[in-house]
């Protein structure tokens, strides 16, 4: 379960929401300047252009300030525990057992000493004798995953699961039952049965160095679970979203738009189903709203209620200035903190892996990536003290095993920029 905390009462939240609601509407008095130009002389002056494009630019990076301080608002702190073996107290209130206390403060002493005896039998840390290190304890763990959350796109509206071993696999159903009407005294013919298939999610290594000074860790000030955990977010986010998206599941995830990209009306299992844009690289016809009202209704009934766009930022600002029949823009920004912008009335999620607008290109996709994609987590991190490599730096080499791939190939559609 996600763990959430309400935000919309700090000032810097308020702040940041009037800013991206006052720079849209200086947008949407800009463009309907340029619009009502364009109507009247087909071409619109490149002064004017020019502003909307600058206004345009300042809604993209309000809406990317309340992105980060909402995002920050949302990671969790982290209490600090005492290491002398004593139950201690968390900011929750909840005492933490003797054993955790232990556990951790033998873990604190390897990262900040590399002293390491005893620490598989005092502390139930082990080893990882392929790569080196020891599995970190499970706060620091649950930290480090709390921060993805937080910090990666895909994690947030994406399925996560974690898993005991290095592959997971899922069986799922590509047809159902036969069923069928009959007579109260007819025969009941044999009904074919359903056709299953199995999934593969294998786990693969990511892996980054954090480096910091033998000062930094004699200070005790510093809570070394908040401090590495902080260290890999970044690093991790980047590469998980990145193999998401596009990754060709080779010693990575496989990201959905790396699967077989077909045409939504031939489209079977195992194949990703794409609605033309009308045009190569650009949006086709006099309504380019029609084009992603097709793509909303290219998935089932039943993936709509938790749909959602995923696109880069300039793509957004490519659709933003559209409107629909009745002169009213399809983008709205966020109107409460914690919540997303939308396009004709359905959630935006911002991915810059997500490709350019160009020809052929799959720059939009649309659905239900909670029940479309699931990312795989192997339990269990491992840290290799390092002080020898990158004097006068300690290194700690953090490896976490991550898989993903579609699991459900009827959930998920994308755009194909080209003509059809």
């Amino acid at each position: 379960m996600k763990e959430t905390k309400t935000v919309s009462g700090t000032p810097e939240t308020r702040a940041a929401l009037h800013e991206m609601m006052a720079a849209f509407e200086a947008f949407k008095g800009a463009n309907d300047a340029r619009l009502d130009e364009i109507e009247k002389k087909a071409s619109a002056d490149v002064l004017l252009e020019q502003k909307v494009a600058r206004i345009d630019q300042a809604v993209s990076a309000a809406q990317a300030r309340l992105d980060r301080v909402v995002s920050e608002a949302l990671r969790p702190e982290l209490g600090s525990v005492s290491g002398s073996g004593s139950p201690s107290v968390s900011t929750a209130g909840r005492a933490t057992s003797p054993f955790h206390g232990e556990e951790k403060a033998a873990f604190e002493g390897y990262v900040r000493t590399g002293a390491s005896f005893g620490l598989e039998m005092k502390a139930g840390l082990s080893s990882a004798p392929t790569s080196g290190g020891y599995i970190v304890p499970a706060e620091t763990e649950r930290a480090i995953e709390r921060r993805l959350m937080a910090g990666s796109p895909m994690r947030e509206i994406a399925t996560v699961r974690t898993v005991a071993s290095g592959v997971f696999r899922k069986p799922v159903s590509t047809a159902g039952i036969a069923s069928g009407w009959v007579a109260e005294t007819a025969a009941r013919p044999e009904t074919d049965p359903a056709t299953l298939a199995l999934l593969e999610f294998p786990a693969a290594d990511l892996y980054a160095s954090p480096a910091a000074t033998q000062s930094l860790l004699d200070d005790a000030l510093i809570n070394l679970d908040d401090w590495l955990a902080a260290e890999v977010e970044d690093a991790f986010a980047a590469q998980e979203t990145q193999a998401f998206v596009t990754g060709d599941g080779v010693n990575k995830p496989k990201g959905f738009l790396s699967y077989p990209v077909v045409a939504d009306a031939g489209h079977a299992w195992g194949q990703i189903g794409s609605v033309a844009s009308g045009a190569a690289g650009a949006f086709g016809g006099p309504n380019p709203t029609d084009r992603l009202i097709d793509l909303v209704y290219a998935p089932g009934a039943r993936y709509r209620p938790n749909g959602r766009f995923v696109m880069n930022r300039r793509t957004v600002s490519a659709i933003r200035k559209f409107k629909d029949a009745d002169g009213n823009y399809i983008w709205a920004p966020a109107t409460r903190p914690g919540e997303t912008a939308s396009l004709l009335g359905y959630a935006v999620t911002e991915i810059e892996t997500m490709p350019d607008l160009a020809a052929n290109s799959l720059s939009i996709a649309f659905g239900d990536f909670g029940r479309g994609y699931l990312i795989v987590d192997r339990a269990g991190v491992r840290v290799l003290r390092d002080p020898y490599s990158a004097k006068p730096y300690v290194l700690f080499y953090t490896t976490k095993r991550v898989g993903g791939g579609v699991q459900n190939f009827d959930a998920i559609k994308v755009m194909r920029f080209s003509a059809g």
